[in-house]
């Protein structure tokens, strides 16, 4: 029997199988899109919840990493439109990422990579939402714009403009180190 039959025939080893294999993925998704560890740990173990119990809406049982990625995205989601969520969780350092190392490679390269990983994260956290979210579909779920502009619900051409333009904006963030201000000038001119 699959994972999927398993979970629908309500096996909790199926649900701490389901969490072995995706748990990790969704985090580090979660902490991309909120910007706290802890937040997005919670909003993880809230897709299991709902996925285990709602599994039977899972159309294509070939789509189940998919539809866990849209449910934590809709909870990453739901958390940002919280005022309070913006008003208090406005963190400077972020330790997120350095909870999440999965081997240890040389000391050197171990330095250089962090050091690279975390001026990539600062780029990718100092994104407006919209710019996280695409760019982390894209990019960090290997999704396809029709894929992304799906489990959006937006236009094709909007999820591009966003990838385009998150794209930019974490260039000019890795070469000067300064996206706010860009998005700052951009949204005056247009």
């Amino acid at each position: 029997m699959d994972l999927v039959e398993r979970l629908r025939s309500g096996e909790e080893s199926a649900l701490n199988e389901l969490m072995q294999l995706y748990g990790n993925e969704l985090v580090r998704t979660a902490v991309l899109l909120v910007k706290d560890y802890y937040l997005a740990e919670e909003i993880v173990q809230d897709t299991f919840v709902t996925a285990f119990q709602k599994i039977e809406q899972l159309e294509d049982d070939s789509k189940l990493k998919g539809w866990l990625v849209i449910i934590t995205v809709n909870g990453c989601r739901a958390r940002m439109r919280k005022w309070s969520w913006k008003n208090i969780f406005l963190a400077e350092k972020e330790a997120a990422f350095d909870q999440l190392a999965e081997t240890d490679p040389l000391p050197e390269a171990a330095l250089l990579t962090a050091q690279r990983n975390e001026h990539l994260h600062k780029g990718i956290q100092s994104l407006t939402y919209h710019y996280r979210e695409a760019i982390t579909l894209f990019y960090f779920h290997e999704l396809s714009i029709r894929e992304i502009s799906e489990m959006l619900e937006e236009n094709e051409n909007t999820v591009k403009t966003r990838i385009a333009r998150g794209r930019r904006l974490l260039k000019d963030f890795l070469q000067k180190g300064d996206v706010q201000d860009e998005q700052q000038r951009r949204t005056k001119k247009g």
